[in-house]
């Protein structure tokens, strides 16, 4: 086998690869113009905004892969590749294992590998932060949390929804507040609360959605939220996702009912029904796949969905792969690297711990000019601001968010990036919370966390360093391994060897070697004059940095 001069964890990671944003905005322009005519005459007399958005499906050797275009620009991407086992939304028929009231919290056999994790607050029909309740469909007795180990006692039977993945030694969080979204409309069997998402922001919009929720039939004691989707959107549109999602409620019914153990009654749509539930809005222009069969996929989503996006889907026939194609690769590459450039010069370095995720902000080795002044910091801070929230969609990143942007002195300039910070993640679909600047130059966010980030499922800790980011330098290699011949060599002589001449073969790697030949000679030699014994030593460059073997050979 030959040997590799390329150490693992010598190298720091090198810089994420550095993208023209304006040439992936000229190709996303080049591509606006080859639509039909008719198609973006439409879309100058009914949209303001003239931004061409794309998605982009992949299907290769049973990966697919989804990525969403806006101007050229990578905006999401999801992979079935790393997420076979993704159950957030699943409804499971379970059993009470154990009440911890310590914790206030139960255990529930789900048929999973580990149990589930359900807190009592979880088991309430409380109100959700993320919508206005307009309405209620029922008048229920209200539940407090004494009421819990009565009603639910160990061995009960229970519906329950996965709200949270299993992350790393920790069980799945479940909920008892079953949820089924659609594409306008969540649907909740348990809870009589109907409401409108708060992203819905315009009061007359509002309005008109409340006068919508009021024409709408729902059976007693279950609730609806309009989702931000359902902005600008006719009675009939609503009237439609209500009848899905109710005929779905009663397949689940029937099904957890026929069960006798506790089981997997109901998993969501696969990647391609999610990103035509989630990603195809009647403002997206182009939807491309290379796969004939994803290609039915997309159509038969769109056919029960939204008719009207049935021209804009095409089967991709080119030689070269679609991804690089629409240079949708390279964009992917780029994204999970630990640095990013920023387009000032500046750059963000992103470190995913297992309490939360550090970003730090820098000016790089940009140096800015008089001309520039504060305000290429202020530049810096606000490009970084934008390339933090993609990657948080990107990435899939949650929990608490730390960012350490460059300092700003100017109260107003703090603001201005708070405020943009606040506008940007207005879009994102997870519930967030953002603080403003601290006086330390921190902004803290926390960021809804269903499952794994998509850096924790593509990469595993690293073996050589466990986690820790270095290993040790040669020189103290060097010292461990001095004091380990001379404890090897005291003892052969506590042990009355009597043979004249003891040899040591020593095999370590041969940046150590190094440092013993140049730094430590004379230490060597005066310790084989004492002990009567001959060093031998061999570079191995397969060999770990921090390791060594030492074997004993004797000549009479």
């Amino acid at each position: 086998m030959k040997n590799s001069n390329n150490l693992p964890c010598q190298d720091p990671e090198p810089h994420g690869e550095k993208i023209d944003e304006r040439e992936l905005m000229d190709g996303s322009r080049d591509r606006a113009r080859d639509q039909p005519l008719l198609q973006r005459i439409i879309k100058g007399l009914t949209r303001s905004d003239r931004k061409f958005r794309e998605i982009v499906i992949s299907r290769q050797l049973g990966i697919t892969r989804v990525a969403v275009l806006i101007d050229g620009i990578m905006e999401n991407f999801e992979t079935d590749a790393y997420r076979g086992g993704d159950l957030v939304g699943a409804i499971f028929k379970g059993r009470i294992q154990k009440l911890e009231d310590g914790l206030k919290a139960a255990f529930v056999i789900t048929g999973q590998e580990k149990n589930a994790f359900l807190h009592y607050w979880d088991m309430l029909p409380a109100a959700n932060d993320s919508f206005e309740i307009v309405s209620k469909n029922s008048t229920k007795s209200k539940i407090t949390l004494e009421d819990i180990p009565r009603m639910y006692p160990v061995g009960a039977e229970v519906l329950v929804q996965i709200s949270k993945a299993q992350i790393g030694t920790k069980g799945a969080r479940v909920t008892t507040n079953i949820s089924l979204t659609g594409r306008y409309l969540m649907l909740t069997p348990f809870n009589e609360q109907c409401g409108i998402s708060r992203k819905i922001e315009d009061e007359k919009e509002r309005e008109r959605l409340k006068g919508i929720l009021e024409k709408l039939t729902v059976p007693s004691g279950m609730g609806i939220v309009i989702r931000s989707s359902g902005a600008e959107k006719k009675l009939k549109f609503f009237v439609r996702d209500l009848s899905i999602l109710l005929a779905r409620w009663t397949a689940v019914s029937k099904k957890a009912s026929e069960m006798e153990d506790p089981g997997l009654v109901y998993k969501e749509p696969g990647l391609i029904g999610r990103a035509a539930r989630d990603f195809l809005t009647d403002d997206v222009d182009h939807i491309v796949t290379d796969s004939p069969q994803v290609f039915d996929e997309v159509v038969s989503e769109i056919n029960e969905i939204a008719p009207q996006l049935r021209g804009k889907v095409e089967l991709y026939k080119d030689e070269d792969p679609i991804l690089e194609h629409f240079d949708v690769e390279k964009q992917v590459q780029r994204t999970f690297s630990r640095r990013l450039s920023l387009p000032s010069g500046g750059e963000i370095v992103l470190e995913e711990t297992e309490a939360l995720i550090a970003i730090d902000v820098n000016t790089s080795g940009h140096r800015a000019t008089k001309d520039e002044g504060k305000n290429f910091i202020l530049q810096v801070n606000l490009e970084a601001a934008r390339e933090i929230v993609r990657q948080m969609r990107l990435r899939n990143l949650g929990g608490l968010i730390i960012v350490d942007f460059i300092d700003m002195k100017n109260k107003a300039d703090q603001k201005q990036v708070f405020d943009a910070m606040q506008e940007l993640m207005s879009h994102d679909s997870a519930r967030f919370q953002i603080l403003p600047i601290s006086p330390l130059g921190i902004m803290q966010i926390t960021r809804q966390r269903h499952s794994q980030s998509m850096g924790r499922e593509m990469r595993i800790c690293c073996p050589y360093c466990s986690g820790r980011g270095t290993v040790q330098s040669p020189q103290t290699t060097a010292m461990v391994l001095q004091l380990e011949i001379l404890r090897t060599l005291g003892q052969l002589r506590r042990d009355g060897d009597d043979r004249r001449t003891r040899t040591l073969k020593i095999f370590l790697h041969p940046r150590v070697l190094e440092v013993l030949r140049q730094q430590e000679r004379q230490i060597l030699e005066n310790l084989e004059d004492t002990y009567g014994a001959r060093l031998f030593f061999q570079g191995d460059e397969t060999s770990h940095l921090e390791n060594y073997k030492i074997l004993q050979e004797f000549y009479s």
